[in-house]
Order: structure tokens, then sequence, then C-alpha cells
């Protein structure tokens, strides 16, 4: 047991490490081809830092852990506007553009509701459920699946996403060109973008591995891993880049780190995990993402009461003891001691 925690977090770090020195290599490779920083933002460090929650899900999906690969996702969701945006926001008080409020709040609402209704086959339509096993000789029941077809359309919201970050950026009063980007000689650049994808392979593969290790020892759903374990881990890059704008006092960065995030999750992660490898649906997941919902919605009401476009510290400690209270029932719901 103490190895495979062991192996737990040393698949994180190098997770993120490879993450970290994907991003860099590549973006200095991009610089010295002339790409503006505009463009790498929007591509490779935007694709690096959700590497991990890709590679999870992919890995995951591969493996025949299916709730798994959804709940990494929507659990990554729910940790990054619940716990994120809660300690952000207690660090100090977020506010945002008007754009973050009328636009991407909402579609970040829009996009968990699309994938309400893509993967509930059996809720919407009647069709009938299924059984898969694992590679580890588990059979679950399934009721719905996320089609090459419902991935494909997820990708195109994604296309829409991107074509609007582009817009509302190249029309941004501040934007304009810095120096944030490192140069590095091309071999090393290089050596860094090949090593970082070599560690996002093999770290996704040692978190996935020893999580479902872990998830059997305790007795515990791939479900619950995923919303919890594999969720937080692989959000530690939107944890640690939020709180740090939160401190130095750069809100916007900190809250739409979060709400990117979540769109880019759903629209590309598992676009293109469903688009590699269609992903069976547990509806029992529908609570998880009804949470996502009504968070997403708590938080656009914080936005508009009181004082506009912020989120005060006692709305952020709110959704900081609503992520503690869905843990709980996560916990309960999976030992049989609540029931839905």
């Amino acid at each position: 047991m103490f190895l495979n925690i062991l192996l737990l977090v040393v698949g994180f770090v190098i997770l993120i490490a490879g993450a970290d020195y994907l991003v860099s290599g590549s973006s200095s490779i991009a610089k010295k081809f002339g790409v503006s920083n505009l463009a790498i933002g929007l591509t490779v460090v935007a694709f690096g830092t959700s590497m991990p929650e890709l590679l999870v899900s992919v890995q995951s999906s591969f493996k025949g852990f299916n709730d798994a690969a959804f709940g990494n996702v929507i659990g990554s969701n729910n940790f990054n506007l619940l716990f994120i945006l809660g300690i952000a926001g207690i660090i100090y008080p977020l506010v945002v553009q008007r754009n973050t409020v009328k636009y991407e709040v909402p579609l970040s609402l829009l996009a968990a509701g699309v994938l309400f209704l893509l993967v509930n086959d059996s809720l919407l339509f009647g069709a009938a459920s299924f059984s898969v096993t694992s590679s580890a000789g588990t059979t679950t029941t399934y009721n719905g699946i996320l089609s090459r077809l419902d991935s494909v359309i997820l990708l195109l919201f994604f296309a829409g996403f991107l074509m609007y970050i582009y817009r509302s950026m190249k029309t941004a009063s501040d934007y304009g060109e810095d120096n944030s980007i490192k140069i590095y000689k091309t071999p090393i650049a290089l050596l860094m973008t090949v090593g970082g994808l070599v560690g996002l392979v093999f770290g996704a593969d040692l978190v996935v591995k020893n999580a479902v290790e872990l998830a059997e020892r305790f007795h515990m759903s791939q479900k619950l891993i995923g919303l919890t374990i594999l969720a937080a881990g692989t959000s530690l890059p939107e944890l640690a880049t939020s709180c740090v704008a939160a401190y130095k006092k750069n809100t916007d960065i900190a809250i739409g780190n979060v709400v990117g995030s979540n769109i880019f999750n759903i629209f590309f992660i598992l676009g293109v995990t469903g688009l590699i490898n269609p992903v069976p649906y547990n509806t029992a997941m529908n609570f998880d993402l009804y949470i996502l919902m009504g968070s997403t919605v708590l938080l656009m009401i914080f936005m508009f009461t009181l004082n506009t476009r912020k989120l005060d510290r006692w709305e952020a400690a709110l959704m900081l003891a609503g992520y503690i209270v869905y843990t709980v029932m996560l916990i309960g719901i999976d030992n049989g001691s609540v029931k839905l």
C-alpha cells in the first residue's frame, strides 16, 4: 500500500514536471519561429497545462476504468470551481472583467449542460444498458456512452471557444507582446519537449495504475478515485496558478484560469478522449454534473450580487465549505452510508 501511495505521488510529480518541460520547450521553439505570445498562450501553454488531465483520462479509458476517466474531468472541474476559487478568493477578493461574467462563466455552464445531454442516452432516449469489463477484471453496467460523434460535437464547441478567446484577446486594450517566454538553445528546447511528452505518458500510467490499485485496497470505487484523488492531482497546476495570481492581486488570471480550464476540460479533454476511444458513462455521475452546474450558477449569482463582478471572501469561503461537504457526501455515497 505504501508503495502504491509513493508511486502515485511520484506519478503526479512526473506529470506536472512533464507538462512544465513540454510548455517551456515548445514555447521556446515556437518563439524562435516568430509565433506571437498570443498564439503560444492559446495553443502551446493551454494544451500543455491540460496534458495531465488528458493523459490520465485517455489512459483510464484504454484500461477500461471509465468511471475514473469521467471522474477525473468532472471532479477536476468541481475542484477548480469550489476548492481553487474558494482558496484564491479567501487570499484576495476576485474582481474580474465584464466578459468573464457575461460570456465565459455561462460558457462553462453550457459545457456541463452539453456533456449531460450527450452522455445520458438511457435517461433521455431510453437506450439499453450494457456491461463492460476492465483490464482488472471488474465488470460494470453503464447506461450511456460518449461516442465518437459526441466527441466531435464537443471538439466543435472547443473550436468555437478558441475563436472567441482569440478575438477577445486581439481586441483587448492591454494586448501586446512581452518577454516572459524564455528562449533556450534549439537542442535543449527539443530535449525538453520530447522529455516532457515522455514524462506525461509515463506519469499518467503510474497515476492511473496506482490510483486504481489503492481504490481496490480500500474498497473505493473508480468513480470516487477519479472525482477526488485524480481530480485534485491533475488540477495542481491550476491550484498553483490561481493562488499565486490571487496573492499578487492578478484576479483576472486567478478566476480566468479556472473558468477557462473547466471549459477546456469538457470540450477538449473529453472530446479527444472519446474520439480516441469511446467512453461508457455511468449515470450515477449525474449527481456530480448537477453539482458542477449548480456551482457554476452559484458563481454567476455571486458575480451579479452586492459587489458586481467580484467574488468576496465570504462567498469564496462558502464555495470552499461547499466542496468539503460535497467530498464528505461522495465518501458517504461510496460506502453506502449516504443514499441519493
